[in-house]
């Protein structure tokens, strides 16, 4: 029996309905993003594998397809399978986001560039995953970027773009959940970690919602047991408020469900946050929640995600990383941004019903001259209208069937009596 035909495990190919889907919804978030400002830009799906390893992708460097180099024989990979270091035999990897290819972007054009450079960057990604519902290995980022600026605004636009493209989309109940990387290395420092394991212990407190208080503590018990104690007692008491989708921006329900003592500052900043949000969409809101972590490593201050009681993960987040260009530069430069998790918002949404209206499906019989057929077509075409050609055969409601699951809306017969278009006597489809 032969082999079944199928992409590569974690890739997927789109059937025109679907195709079309996602291009309505990408079309949606662009016209969103350039509407608040941002620029469109592009950048190589490979990179340096140096520059991909180089600790700004946390965890997500693991994942990274590398690219070998040419010309290896077999000497050069026993060579480096007998060393280890399989890295070796590498000099480009796919690019596994977009935010590190921005940075490097960056730092190539910045005399290009405005001081204060407002990007978007909507492209494919690689990760070698493991596959399965809502995580693939080939996915669509929809990232926009703030660099240059570092104060707030830098933040307020961000989330106000994303949230009108939300919007837009037709997406109700969003949830931003907010938090600063300052809290939680505050929380840290309460618990009595000392800060070299700071790193593991919030990939620990990034599991919670997975492995619970008592998890958490678990993992972490093995070396600092007492910290772990005491991290999971602060847990305990947050996973209502987690539960509940975290708590409103404001100083008093801030330190309200926090340890005394942690980064009043950041506090603060988080409620002039909420304020200057005040105007958003109706169907997003802004919560508080201390547990946020984000898994990237690069995060300095504020980082937030998108949570939407249609999936099970969050469909979207983003933070501030302003130590990551100076790694390209050698001169800090502030930087934040946010990223739509195109996948997971576009399982949540369905093409609008008015997309294909102004498409027809000419059904010809096979006596019509072509110069004839092609001409009506054209003066569609000229009218705005989308227009197939499929040749009438016995079972027409396959073919119409057919037309109407590629977005066609309706349909016209064509025969040898047939003079121009202002003939046809257009049909819906369904």
């Amino acid at each position: 029996m032969a082999s079944p035909i199928t992409p590569p495990r974690g890739m997927r190919d789109f059937l025109p309905a679907d195709k079309a889907r996602r291009e309505h919804a990408l079309g949606v978030i662009r016209k969103s993003f350039a509407a608040h400002g941002f620029d469109e830009i592009e950048t190589p799906v490979v990179e340096d594998v140096a520059r991909l390893h180089s600790g700004l992708g946390g965890d997500n460097e693991k994942l990274a397809f590398s690219v070998l180099k040419r010309g290896l024989d077999a000497d050069d990979l026993q060579a480096a399978m007998d060393s280890g270091d399989l890295l070796s035999l590498t000099d480009l990897g796919l690019r596994f986001d977009l935010t590190v290819p921005l940075a490097r972007f960056y730092a190539t054009h910045r005399a290009e560039l405005p001081p204060v450079f407002r990007s978007i960057q909507i492209a494919p990604v690689w990760r070698a995953e493991r596959p399965q519902k809502g995580r693939y290995r080939q996915f669509v980022q929809c990232d926009i970027d703030i660099i240059g600026e570092a104060g707030q605004l830098a933040e307020v636009e961000l989330i106000t773009a994303t949230a009108a493209a939300l919007d837009a989309l037709g997406l109700e109940n969003c949830t931003i959940r907010i938090n600063d990387r300052r809290i939680l290395n505050g929380l840290l420092e309460f618990c009595g970690f000392a800060e070299a394991r700071w790193p593991q212990v919030l990939i620990s407190i990034d599991k919670l919602d997975k492995i619970g208080a008592e998890g958490v503590v678990k993992e972490l018990s093995a070396d600092g047991a007492d910290s772990a104690a005491v991290l999971g007692g602060i847990l305990e008491q947050l996973e209502p408020h987690i539960a509940e989708g975290g708590v409103a921006m404001t100083v008093e329900a801030i330190t309200g469900i926090l340890p005394d003592g942690i980064d009043t500052d950041a506090i603060a900043a988080l409620e002039s946050l909420a304020h200057a949000l005040d105007a958003l969409p109706s169907g997003v809101s802004l919560r508080f929640d201390p547990t946020l972590v984000r898994g990237m490593g690069y995060y300095t201050g504020t980082i937030f995600e998108i949570a939407h009681p249609g999936s099970g993960s969050s469909v979207g987040g983003g933070g501030r990383y302003d130590g990551m260009i100076g790694r390209f530069l050698g001169t800090d430069v502030p930087a934040c941004g946010f990223s739509i998790g195109f996948e997971r918002v576009v399982d949540l949404i369905e093409t609008p019903e008015d997309a294909g209206a102004d498409s027809v499906v000419l059904v010809y019989d096979q006596t019509v001259p072509l110069n004839r057929l092609l001409a009506i077509k054209a003066e569609l075409i000229a009218s705005g209208r989308r227009v197939r050609l499929d040749r009438r055969a016995k079972n027409l409601k396959a073919v119409l069937d057919r037309a109407e699951a590629s977005g066609f809306r309706s349909f016209a017969f064509v025969n040898a009596d047939t003079p121009d278009a202002a003939a046809l006597e257009l049909k819906p489809l369904g």
